[in-house]
């Protein structure tokens, strides 16, 4: 990971990261369903362990954390990455705010509060990204998120953002927040054989914007994708989720992937050197037709997806 083996993308033109990043979805809980708090010592030991192997961009959210709410993955970032490596680009996202029952979707009136909540748990001035996270899994078509992103826009404007960014959206939801303010990224549950999917990436690649897809390996779902992801992956001594994540950072220039793990034995397997180069002509066995010249599989971190 160290040798950035898949290339840079410069987020905004100023926020250049390594293509290949870090989720922390799964480091105060095994994914939003789980019951279980996980060792927040462990967590601090994954994220320096990440950092070392070359990691310079984080992705988080205020609302990644245990079901108690006790255990916060910005919180566990802090205590083991401040004061931040420079080049650390650390990405966050607001929209959902936590309860008694969970995350669910806030309002205009909640994002300003967001925000300082990431600022103050992270303990930075400004946050280098943030995105508006809007729905849950599947883009929900046809509700503006014009006033939520107003908000951000001021914020931003107030010195408290750098940049802007979109998830869980479609080309309409884009159009929108785009006459209001730059969008810099976008990160959906990306599925590579859903046509609106694959042509929002697309666009994203042709206007400069950074693609973040979470769950390219269909998020457990057991889909026929899946499962010819595994077979290639048999084939060539690889994960599933290690074929999938080089799929998708193959497919266009502009994808970042952000796999997670809150164990220290899924994150050194990405560290282990493979030298298979995916072409053309491999690829498109798996079914789709990348963009030539794709990266190495082999430093994906094999725990995406599981952990």
């Amino acid at each position: 990971m160290t040798d950035s083996a898949y290339g840079t993308f410069a987020i905004g033109g100023d926020l250049t990261v390594d293509r290949l990043g870090f989720g922390a979805m799964r480091l105060a809980r095994n994914g939003m369903g789980d019951t279980d708090t996980r060792d927040p010592a462990t967590a601090r030991a994954v994220l320096r362990r990440a950092v070392e192997l070359g990691v310079n961009h984080i992705d988080t959210a205020d609302f990644y954390r245990s079901p108690d709410g006790a255990v916060l993955a910005n919180d566990l970032i802090r205590e083991a990455l401040s004061p931040y490596p420079e080049g650390l680009t650390i990405a966050t996202k607001v929209g959902p705010v936590f309860g008694p029952q969970g995350p669910t979707q806030g309002t205009a009136g909640d994002l300003r509060a967001a925000v300082e909540a990431n600022l103050g748990a992270l303990g930075v001035d400004r946050l280098d990204l943030v995105y508006l996270r809007i729905g849950w899994r599947e883009p929900p078509r046809g509700e503006s998120l014009n006033e939520r992103f107003e908000v951000l826009a001021a914020l931003r404007e107030e010195g408290l953002i750098r940049h802007l960014a979109l998830s869980n959206v479609d080309q309409t939801h884009l159009a929108e927040a785009q006459g209001i303010a730059p969008v810099l990224a976008i990160q959906n549950l990306f599925d590579p054989g859903n046509p609106d999917e694959v042509a929002l990436a697309r666009r994203a690649a042709n206007e400069g914007i950074a693609f973040v897809p979470f769950g390219p390996l269909g998020s457990g779902r057991g889909s026929a994708r899946d499962q010819t992801y595994a077979a290639v992956a048999r084939r060539h001594h690889a994960t599933a989720a290690q074929v999938a994540l080089a799929h998708v950072l193959a497919l266009f220039p502009n994808t970042l992937a952000i796999p997670g793990t809150g164990s220290l034995t899924h994150l050194d397997l990405a560290s282990e050197p493979h030298t298979a180069e995916w072409r053309v002509g491999r690829w498109s066995r798996v079914g789709y037709e990348p963009r030539p010249a794709c990266a190495p599989w082999g430093s994906a971190v094999a725990g995406a997806r599981s952990g």
